[in-house]
């Protein structure tokens, strides 16, 4: 079965509240050649291993709170905050509390 990507203009509701809200899944909303957009849902202590993708990322997180670990520093963000990475950084990720982000990829082009 594929998975369902959005449509041109299509809307989705990116708030995963209330009880069932573990219960959600993370999913990619969209990807074109240039962009990928996913929703992740993240339980507390859950975390994502140190990694880097070619492109630039942003991390915006819409539930919870997450510490973003970087080289250099670990950003805790929390809902409403948005943080921007270059690409090919390495970094982790891992919720301090049941925490929801939208995350955005440019996708790195390759050569014509």
């Amino acid at each position: 079965m594929a998975i369902h990507h959005l449509l041109s203009g299509e809307v989705v509701n990116l708030q995963v509240l209330g009880r069932d809200a573990l219960d959600t899944q993370s999913i990619a909303l969209f990807k074109t050649a240039q962009l990928e957009v996913m929703r992740l849902v993240l339980p507390a202590g859950r975390s994502m291993p140190t990694h880097a993708v070619a492109g630039e990322i942003t991390v915006q997180c819409l539930q919870g709170s997450v510490a973003f670990e970087m080289p250099a520093a670990t950003q805790i963000l929390s809902a409403g905050q948005l943080l921007y990475l270059c690409g090919g950084e390495p970094h982790s990720l891992m919720a301090l509390e049941d925490a929801c982000v939208l995350l955005t990829v440019v996708l790195a082009r390759t050569a014509d």
